[in-house]
C-alpha cells in the first residue's frame, strides 16, 4: 500500500455508513483484521451497536454522528480520528440512501437528498482521505459502487445517475493519482443486490414492498472484496454474477437490456412478501433508536459466497497456475519438435 513509509501500527480506517448493511458488514471484516475503525453514520443507536462490534473484537472504535452530505462535518470528523485514533490507513465509502419511485414521483427535494448522500457523499470522504494521505503519500481509499453505475434501471433513476457519478469521480481521480506520481489508491467496487435493511427502510412509492434484484447475496460477501481492495488496490472489482452480467450484457447489448429492463425491472424489485417497513430514511436515520444490523429480510433468499470476487481475491495465484500450465505446454511442445 506504500513505497515510502509503512503504515503505521494498529491500522485504522474510516467507514461511512458503517451501521448497516455492507457498511456494518466492512466494519466487522476490519475489525476482524486488526484495524481501528471510525465509523460515520447518523443513527446514534446504530452507531453504539457497531462500536461494541469492534470493541468485542478486541480494537478501538470512534463512532461519530455525522450526515457525509455535509462536507464540513465530514472535515471535522477526519481531524477527530486522526487525532483520536491515528493516522488514517483505509477510507471506504459506502453511506447511501435510496428510493423506489418513478422519477416523476419523486420530488425535487428527494432527488437531490439522494444525491447529495449517494454522490457528493463519496466526494467529501474522497476529499477528507486525500487530505491526509497524500502528504504522507500512502493510503487507500475504496468508493463502493453498484452494477447500477454501468446499466441503469428502472424506479432508481437518483441513485443510478449517483452510481454513475461516483465512477466517473472514481476514474478521473485514479488518473490523477497516477499522473502525479502518488502512492495513494483509490479503488472502485461494484456491487450486485445485496440483502440489507436498505429495503426495509428506502423511500417507497410503490405498490410492493422493496426488494434487491435476484441472485442475492449476503453483505458480507461484499464485506471480504472491499477489505481485499482495500489491502490490494486496484482499478475496479466486481462482486456477484448478476454485476458481471449486467455490465457486461450493457456493453454487447443495450437496446436489449433497455426493453428487458422495461419488461422485468419494475416487478423484480418488488415483493408481495410482508417484510419490515421503518419509513424512509431518506433525511431522517431509521436506527437511531434500534438497531438494524447487517442483514435485510431475504437471508433465505441470498448466497453466502461468490465464485466472482473470490477469483478477484486470489487472481495472482491463479494467474501463476494458469501461467505455469501454459509455459509447461509450450516448453513440452517445443520439446516435441525438437525430437523430430
Amino acid at each position: 500500500m506504500s513505497r515510502s513509509t509503512a503504515p503505521t501500527t494498529p491500522r485504522v480506517a474510516v467507514v461511512t455508513g458503517g451501521t448497516a448493511g455492507v457498511g456494518r458488514a466492512v466494519v466487522r471484516e476490519l475489525a476482524g483484521a486488526g484495524y481501528d475503525v471510525a465509523v460515520l453514520a447518523r443513527g446514534e443507536a446504530g452507531l453504539a451497536a457497531t462500536a461494541r462490534d469492534v470493541e468485542g473484537l478486541g480494537r478501538r472504535c470512534l463512532p461519530l454522528q455525522v450526515d457525509v452530505a455535509d462536507g464540513e462535518a465530514v472535515e471535522a470528523a477526519t481531524d477527530r480520528v486522526e487525532a483520536e485514533l491515528g493516522e488514517i490507513d483505509v477510507w471506504v465509502n459506502n453511506a447511501f440512501v435510496g428510493a423506489l419511485s418513478y422519477f416523476w414521483d419523486t420530488t425535487p427535494e428527494e432527488h437531490r437528498r439522494l444525491t447529495d448522500v449517494t454522490y457528493h457523499g463519496q466526494v467529501h470522504g474522497l476529499r477528507a482521505a486525500l487530505r491526509v494521505m497524500r502528504p504522507r503519500d500512502r493510503g487507500s481509499v475504496v468508493n463502493v459502487s453498484s452494477a447500477m453505475a454501468y446499466r441503469s434501471i428502472p424506479l432508481q433513476a437518483a441513485y443510478c445517475g449517483a452510481k454513475h457519478a461516483v465512477k466517473g469521480l472514481t476514474e478521473s481521480v485514479h488518473t490523477e493519482l497516477l499522473a502525479t506520481g502518488s502512492a495513494v489508491r483509490v479503488s472502485l467496487v461494484t456491487l450486485p443486490g445485496l440483502n440489507t435493511p436498505q429495503f426495509t427502510w428506502n423511500l417507497n412509492r410503490m405498490a410492493g414492498r422493496p426488494m434487491p434484484v435476484p441472485p442475492i447475496l449476503e453483505p458480507e460477501v461484499a464485506a471480504r472484496a472491499i477489505r481485499h481492495v482495500a489491502e490490494h488496490p486496484r482499478r475496479n472489482a466486481w462482486v456477484g454474477i448478476a454485476a458481471v452480467y449486467t455490465v457486461l450484457g450493457n456493453r454487447l447489448a443495450p437496446a436489449f437490456m433497455d426493453r428487458y429492463l422495461a419488461r422485468t425491472g419494475v416487478d423484480s424489485q418488488q415483493t408481495e412478501q410482508e417484510t419490515p417497513r421503518l419509513g424512509s430514511n431518506v433525511f431522517e436515520p431509521r436506527d437511531a433508536e434500534r438497531d438494524q444490523g447487517a442483514r435485510g429480510p431475504f437471508s433465505d433468499q441470498s448466497g453466502q459466497r461468490d465464485p466472482v470476487s473470490a477469483i478477484g481475491r486470489h487472481r495472482r495465484a491463479l494467474s501463476g497456475v494458469v501461467g505455469a500450465g501454459v509455459l509447461a505446454g509450450l516448453t513440452g511442445g517445443a520439446l516435441r519438435a525438437a525430437r523430430r
